[in-house]
Protein backbone atom coordinates (compact mmCIF):
# COMPACT_ATOMS: atom_id res chain seq x y z
CA UNK A 1 0.00 0.00 0.00
CA UNK A 2 1.69 3.29 -1.05
CA UNK A 3 1.97 6.27 1.24
CA UNK A 4 0.07 9.46 0.24
CA UNK A 5 3.07 12.30 0.38
CA UNK A 6 2.40 15.86 0.40
CA UNK A 7 5.29 16.32 -1.57
CA UNK A 8 2.40 15.90 -4.46
CA UNK A 9 0.99 19.32 -5.38
CA UNK A 10 5.01 20.12 -5.36
CA UNK A 11 5.49 17.64 -8.03
CA UNK A 12 2.82 19.39 -10.25
CA UNK A 13 4.81 22.51 -10.23
CA UNK A 14 8.15 20.85 -11.20
CA UNK A 15 6.66 19.46 -14.18
CA UNK A 16 4.63 22.65 -15.16
CA UNK A 17 8.23 24.61 -14.71
CA UNK A 18 9.51 21.69 -16.50
CA UNK A 19 7.21 22.36 -19.62
CA UNK A 20 7.95 25.74 -19.49
CA UNK A 21 11.49 25.78 -19.73
CA UNK A 22 11.06 23.10 -22.50
CA UNK A 23 8.15 24.72 -24.57
CA UNK A 24 9.99 28.25 -24.79
CA UNK A 25 12.97 26.12 -26.31
CA UNK A 26 10.91 24.61 -28.74
CA UNK A 27 9.01 27.79 -29.82
CA UNK A 28 12.44 29.28 -29.95
CA UNK A 29 13.85 26.77 -32.18
CA UNK A 30 12.17 24.42 -33.71
CA UNK A 31 8.91 26.18 -34.38
CA UNK A 32 8.54 27.26 -38.22
CA UNK A 33 5.27 28.78 -38.30
CA UNK A 34 5.46 32.66 -39.51
CA UNK A 35 2.30 33.10 -37.28
CA UNK A 36 4.45 32.56 -34.04
CA UNK A 37 6.99 35.50 -33.75
CA UNK A 38 9.28 36.09 -30.50
CA UNK A 39 6.84 35.45 -27.47
CA UNK A 40 7.63 34.79 -23.68
CA UNK A 41 5.87 31.97 -21.87
CA UNK A 42 5.17 33.58 -18.86
CA UNK A 43 3.10 30.86 -16.86
CA UNK A 44 2.46 26.91 -17.29
CA UNK A 45 -0.69 25.72 -15.06
CA UNK A 46 -1.26 22.09 -15.15
CA UNK A 47 -4.49 20.05 -13.89
CA UNK A 48 -3.99 17.73 -11.14
CA UNK A 49 -4.12 14.66 -14.35
CA UNK A 50 -1.62 16.23 -16.35
CA UNK A 51 -4.54 16.00 -18.91
CA UNK A 52 -4.39 19.48 -19.35
CA UNK A 53 -1.74 22.47 -19.63
CA UNK A 54 -2.55 26.02 -19.90
CA UNK A 55 0.20 28.40 -21.74
CA UNK A 56 0.14 32.00 -20.50
CA UNK A 57 2.28 33.67 -23.00
CA UNK A 58 3.35 37.46 -24.09
CA UNK A 59 4.44 39.33 -26.96
CA UNK A 60 5.76 43.14 -27.53
CA UNK A 61 3.34 43.72 -30.03
CA UNK A 62 0.06 44.27 -28.11
CA UNK A 63 -2.37 44.57 -32.06
CA UNK A 64 -5.06 42.60 -31.37
CA UNK A 65 -4.54 41.29 -35.03
CA UNK A 66 -1.43 40.21 -34.23
CA UNK A 67 -2.31 38.66 -31.38
CA UNK A 68 -5.02 36.64 -32.59
CA UNK A 69 -3.00 35.15 -35.49
CA UNK A 70 -0.44 34.08 -32.95
CA UNK A 71 -2.88 32.68 -30.75
CA UNK A 72 -4.08 31.07 -33.90
CA UNK A 73 -0.70 29.73 -35.12
CA UNK A 74 0.18 28.36 -31.71
CA UNK A 75 -3.19 26.44 -31.44
CA UNK A 76 -2.41 24.58 -35.10
CA UNK A 77 1.22 23.72 -33.76
CA UNK A 78 -0.18 22.23 -30.39
CA UNK A 79 0.25 19.06 -31.49
CA UNK A 80 3.50 18.73 -32.80
CA UNK A 81 4.95 20.68 -29.97
CA UNK A 82 3.07 17.83 -27.61
CA UNK A 83 5.09 15.54 -29.81
CA UNK A 84 8.33 17.25 -29.21
CA UNK A 85 7.75 17.06 -25.41
CA UNK A 86 6.89 14.30 -24.84
CA UNK A 87 10.46 13.61 -26.58
CA UNK A 88 11.70 15.59 -23.74
CA UNK A 89 9.29 14.88 -20.78
CA UNK A 90 8.80 11.38 -19.92
CA UNK A 91 5.71 11.19 -17.91
CA UNK A 92 2.69 9.07 -18.43
CA UNK A 93 0.46 11.81 -19.48
CA UNK A 94 1.05 14.13 -21.82
CA UNK A 95 -0.97 17.24 -20.86
CA UNK A 96 -2.87 18.93 -24.17
CA UNK A 97 -2.01 22.49 -24.37
CA UNK A 98 -3.86 25.49 -24.97
CA UNK A 99 -2.21 28.87 -25.07
CA UNK A 100 -3.54 32.17 -23.98
CA UNK A 101 -2.22 35.61 -24.04
CA UNK A 102 -1.50 37.11 -20.84
CA UNK A 103 -2.52 40.81 -20.40
CA UNK A 104 -1.41 40.68 -17.09
CA UNK A 105 2.02 42.60 -17.46
CA UNK A 106 0.45 45.11 -19.62
CA UNK A 107 -2.38 45.88 -17.27
CA UNK A 108 0.46 46.05 -14.45
CA UNK A 109 2.29 49.19 -16.91
CA UNK A 110 -1.31 50.83 -17.04
CA UNK A 111 -1.77 50.24 -12.97
CA UNK A 112 1.72 52.08 -12.58
CA UNK A 113 1.26 54.88 -14.53
CA UNK A 114 -2.02 55.36 -12.72
CA UNK A 115 -0.22 55.45 -9.57
CA UNK A 116 2.40 57.41 -10.81
CA UNK A 117 -0.11 59.52 -12.15
CA UNK A 118 -1.84 60.11 -9.02
CA UNK A 119 1.25 60.19 -6.42
CA UNK A 120 2.41 63.45 -9.38
CA UNK A 121 -0.74 65.06 -8.20
CA UNK A 122 -0.85 64.27 -4.33
CA UNK A 123 2.72 65.66 -4.29
CA UNK A 124 1.80 69.11 -6.31
CA UNK A 125 -1.65 69.64 -4.26
CA UNK A 126 1.33 69.20 -1.24
CA UNK A 127 3.53 71.33 -2.05
CA UNK A 128 0.39 74.19 -2.50
CA UNK A 129 -0.91 73.16 0.53
CA UNK A 130 2.34 73.65 2.61
CA UNK A 131 3.62 76.82 1.19
CA UNK A 132 3.27 80.30 3.44
CA UNK A 133 -0.06 82.47 2.57
CA UNK A 134 1.89 84.97 0.42
CA UNK A 135 3.34 82.34 -1.53
CA UNK A 136 0.11 80.96 -2.50
CA UNK A 137 -0.85 84.12 -3.46
CA UNK A 138 2.40 84.41 -5.51
CA UNK A 139 2.17 81.31 -7.07
CA UNK A 140 -1.59 82.02 -8.04
CA UNK A 141 -0.25 84.61 -10.18
CA UNK A 142 -0.21 88.18 -10.97
CA UNK A 143 -3.50 89.94 -10.07
CA UNK A 144 -5.09 92.02 -12.78
CA UNK A 145 -6.14 95.90 -11.64
CA UNK A 146 -9.30 97.11 -12.36
CA UNK A 147 -8.79 99.16 -16.17
CA UNK A 148 -9.64 103.22 -15.20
Amino acid sequence: MAKHSKNIPARGLRVADQIQRDLAEIVAYELKDPRVGMITITEVQVTPDYAHAKIFFTMLNDNKDVIKNTVEGLAAAAGYMRNLLGKRLHIHTLPMLHFVHDTSTSRGMEMSLLIDAANATRAADDEIGDAPAGDAAAAAGPKEEPAA
